[in-house]
């Protein structure tokens, strides 16, 4: 069964019969770690051209653009990035997206700086953070992040977090054989108690600079298994219809654990969002190989919003996408280069 449309929304389908829910808006281009698989350092460096200030969407245009996104049936608006909290006075962005009615306000981040907006973030209205964390020693932690940043920035945003009334967080761990797949059950052992939850994602394909390769992919089945045998595990249900993370408990009561298999059992079909980046293009998948300009559109003095509305709710209405089942049957060929994960968010 799926989430239930605010009343009074009509929530446009796609050629797949998948309905429009959610939203994720990528508010910079910008990060300060250089993780491997999402922002490489070695097309990522000093001298890459990162989007000027003045090219990105302003907050007044997000947050119009959101609230059309919300009388279409959206319910839930992710802010990411790059780094989200990069974004000069995010926590006035959250507060405007938090007053538009019936919308569930997240946000992904990779902790460097949540320490110091932890608060204001939950102050200006913020109601979910999920945290990316790869490793708990630093030799790891580093290497994956590609950073000489500390590994206890990231703990300490962990729990100012908590502490500012973020509970349960979600800890997204990307895991990569060979490189960190030694630190799963070190996260298990260290988030126990926690009260947070714990989710393990497959190293993905998203992009076209992280070198990926299969075999460098630990399938959530090897991940679920090397958990089990020391912390015994049960399924439970899925909170809604297509939530992407398949939901385990240990059987001791004392986490929930989480993994996202989106290489070895891909779930295209249940699929529900749409991806703004900073400038002003949405996307219809995370493996798009080219975006939709809203920006001209938003921009156009004759632009209102029942126009905008029409008019994003006709890109959905056209799309396919299913890149990761095609890619696990063996059927699809690539049209042109994917997007990088770093520019829309993951």
């Amino acid at each position: 069964m799926l989430r239930p449309v605010r009343a009074g929304a009509t929530a446009p389908l796609d050629r797949l019969q998948r309905p429009l829910r959610d939203l994720r808006i990528s508010v910079t281009d910008r990060c300060n770690f250089r993780c491997t698989y999402c922002m490489p350092r070695e097309r990522f460096g000093r001298d890459h051209a990162f989007l000027p200030r003045e090219a990105l969407l302003s907050f007044e245009e997000i947050s119009r653009v959101a609230k059309v996104f919300a009388d279409l049936g959206v319910e839930k608006i992710r802010l990411t990035g790059g780094e989200p909290l990069l974004r000069k006075d995010l926590p006035k962005l959250v507060e405007m997206l938090a007053g538009i009615p019936g919308i569930e306000l997240t946000m992904t981040t990779n902790g460097g700086l949540l320490a110091r907006h932890a608060q204001s973030l939950r102050d200006a209205g913020l109601q979910r953070i999920t945290v990316s964390l790869d490793a708990l020693d630093e030799a790891t932690f580093q290497r994956m992040s590609d950073s000489e940043r500390p590994l206890a920035e990231v703990l300490a945003g962990i729990e100012a977090a908590d502490a500012a009334g973020f509970r349960p967080l979600k800890i997204n761990m990307v895991v990569k054989r060979g490189v960190n797949d030694h630190a799963i059950l070190d996260m298990v052992r260290h988030f126990r108690h926690s009260g947070h939850i714990l989710r393990f994602i497959e190293y993905m394909d998203v992009g076209e600079s992280n070198a990926w390769r299969m075999n460098e992919v630990m399938t959530a089945s090897d991940i679920l298994a090397r958990i089990h045998a020391e912390y015994p595990l049960a399924p439970i249900a899925a909170n809604y219809s297509g939530e992407v993370a398949q939901r385990y408990r240990l059987l001791d009561g004392s986490a929930e654990i989480g993994v996202i298999a989106s290489v070895t059992q891909a779930f295209c079909s249940s699929c529900t969002r749409l991806r703004l980046s900073p400038e002003g293009k949405l996307f219809s998948c995370l493996f798009a190989t080219q975006g939709h300009d809203l920006i001209t559109r938003l921009r156009s003095p004759q632009s209102n919003d029942a126009a905008l509305a029409a008019w994003i709710a006709s890109v959905w209405r056209a799309r396919q996408d299913r890149y990761s089942e095609l890619r696990g049957s063996g059927t699809h060929s690539a049209q042109g280069e994917k997007i990088e994960m770093s520019y829309i968010g993951g």
